[in-house]
Order: structure tokens, then C-alpha cells, then sequence
């Protein structure tokens, strides 16, 4: 009794484990030969958590994406920050705002790889505190990327942020003068994942 009871039990088991991996094989499946169509949404985001070294940084970035063609998207993103330098005690938070361009250039392996040139406009709020002072500054940024999308499901993608290809960024403190700083990289490949951004994209 107790030997059909294993039997059984075995059989059962091995029915859902191949159940489970048909589900997981179709979902995957189910990538390939994705194309973005008009009006197609995503919501995309990173996450970037570092500590234990010489300073502490938390990180959030998501994005909102608009087709408005098969290549084509538009949409908005936020950004905030924070870091903290454990010897100096000097905290800076960031806070922004913006909009972005992004035109998908390259399909690969089935059109599960997507590569794009992004164009960005943002605005941004930061705060530097230096015990016992603190300081307050706008600033404006404009930048071009070059990152992909690898689809692991039909829904789901893997991002990937490149190279900066080009990067303007203007801050103008409250007691203080301006600065503008402009960062030309042509060189794009010479080491791409010196410091990739990972992130998430859900299409909708």
C-alpha cells in the first residue's frame, strides 16, 4: 500500500514539475518575434542600493513610456537619490523630474533584442547637508543613451543603459555661483559596462 501510495505520489510530482516547466517554456516562447505596436505603454525602473563602503546610496529611477509608432516612444520619468559619505557625514538628496524620447533603432534574436537611443530633459532639486550647514540648488540636465530591452516573456524585459553618449547638466545654487558641465563621449564601446544601469520594463 505504501509502495503504489509513493507511486502515485512520485507520478504526481513529476506531472506538475513538467507542468510548471511547459508554463515557464511558453512563457519564454512567447518572447520571441515581439514588436511594439502604436499605443503600446510600459512602465520601466532601476533600483541602485550600494552600502558598507565608504558611503551609503539608495537610488530610484522609473520611467512611463508612450509608442507612438512601432520605433517611436515618448514619456516621462522621475528620479531621487540619496547618498551619504560615512567619513565627511555629507548627505546629498536628489530629487528630479522629466521627460525623455526613445527611438528603437536594432531588432535581435527573434526581436527579443531591442536596442534605442534615448533623448532626456530633466529638472532637478538637490539638497547637500554639511553638518551643520546645508545647501539647496536647481539644476537642468540633457543627455542622449544608448541602452536595449532583452524580452524574457512577452510582457516582461531586462533594460540595460549603456554609454552616455552625451551629458549637459547646469546647476545654479541658492548662495552661489552657476556651473555647466558638457560630457562628449565618442568612444562608446571602449568599455560599455564600465557602469551599466539594470532595470525592469512591464509593456502594457
Amino acid at each position: 500500500m505504501k509502495t503504489k501510495f509513493f507511486v502515485i505520489l512520485s507520478m504526481l510530482t513529476f506531472s506538475f514539475a513538467n507542468a510548471q516547466q511547459g508554463e515557464v517554456d511558453s512563457e519564454m516562447n512567447s518572447a520571441k518575434g515581439i514588436t511594439f505596436e502604436k499605443g503600446d505603454m510600459f512602465l520601466e525602473g532601476s533600483i541602485k542600493i550600494s552600502t558598507g563602503g565608504d558611503s551609503d546610496y539608495y537610488g530610484f529611477s522609473p520611467k512611463f513610456g508612450y509608442l507612438l509608432s512601432d520605433k517611436f516612444a515618448v514619456g516621462a520619468k522621475l528620479n531621487y537619490s540619496s547618498e551619504e559619505v560615512e567619513a565627511t557625514r555629507v548627505k546629498t538628496n536628489v530629487f528630479g523630474v522629466g521627460a525623455f524620447a526613445r527611438y528603437y533603432f536594432l531588432e535581435l534574436d527573434k526581436k527579443r533584442f531591442k536596442a534605442f537611443a534615448e533623448a532626456g530633459l530633466g529638472y532637478g532639486r538637490n539638497k547637500i547637508e554639511t553638518p551643520p550647514n546645508s545647501d539647496t540648488s536647481n539644476s537642468v540636465t540633457a543627455d542622449i543613451t544608448v541602452g536595449l530591452n532583452y524580452f524574457v516573456t512577452k510582457n516582461i524585459a531586462v533594460t540595460f543603459t549603456l554609454a552616455n553618449v552625451l551629458a549637459y547638466n547646469s546647476v545654479a545654487p541658492e548662495n552661489g555661483k552657476s556651473s555647466d558641465t558638457f560630457n562628449l563621449n565618442i568612444n562608446l564601446f571602449e568599455n560599455i559596462f564600465d557602469q551599466p544601469q539594470f532595470g525592469l520594463l512591464y509593456r502594457f
